[in-house]
């Protein structure tokens, strides 16, 4: 798996329903911030969420940690940077950091999923055609 395959960026602006009444955002927001990161790092390689599911394939969250660094303020534009941690086998593993405009750091995260066989609800080894998709 090469480098560039392992990671991807994305833009978001910070909206207003994601701040609090000093215009910073929510911590929790940043889960989603993860989410949509990771959503469309998957995306990347022509699988969503959706066709997992389709497929008969779970993939909760079972590990989160946010580390804060500095505030993201509303309207701010901020890049949401994805990687692979590793090669999944029954769970997979992100790393995530939350820059802004000047590229100064805001947040840094991690969070790990399991891969979930919807019929047995057991965990179960990542599909074929992710990990095919990861070596090309």
């Amino acid at each position: 798996m090469t480098e560039s395959r392992k990671y991807d960026e994305i833009e978001l602006r910070v909206r207003y329903g994601e701040t609090d009444q000093m215009g910073v955002v929510y911590h929790g927001n940043y889960a989603q911030y993860f989410e949509v990161g990771r959503v469309e790092w998957l995306r990347k390689f022509g699988v969503s969420y959706k066709q997992m599911e389709e497929s008969g394939i779970m993939l909760p969250v079972i590990s989160l940690s946010v580390k804060f660094k500095k505030s993201a303020r509303y309207d701010d534009l901020i890049k949401v940077k994805t990687q692979l941690v590793k090669i999944p086998s029954a769970t997979i593993e992100f790393d995530y950091e939350i820059v802004n405009e000047k590229n100064e750091l805001l947040a840094t995260g991690n969070t790990s999923l399991v891969f979930i066989d919807i019929n047995r609800n057991r965990p179960t080894r990542c599909p074929q055609y992710l990990l095919d998709k990861l070596q090309n």
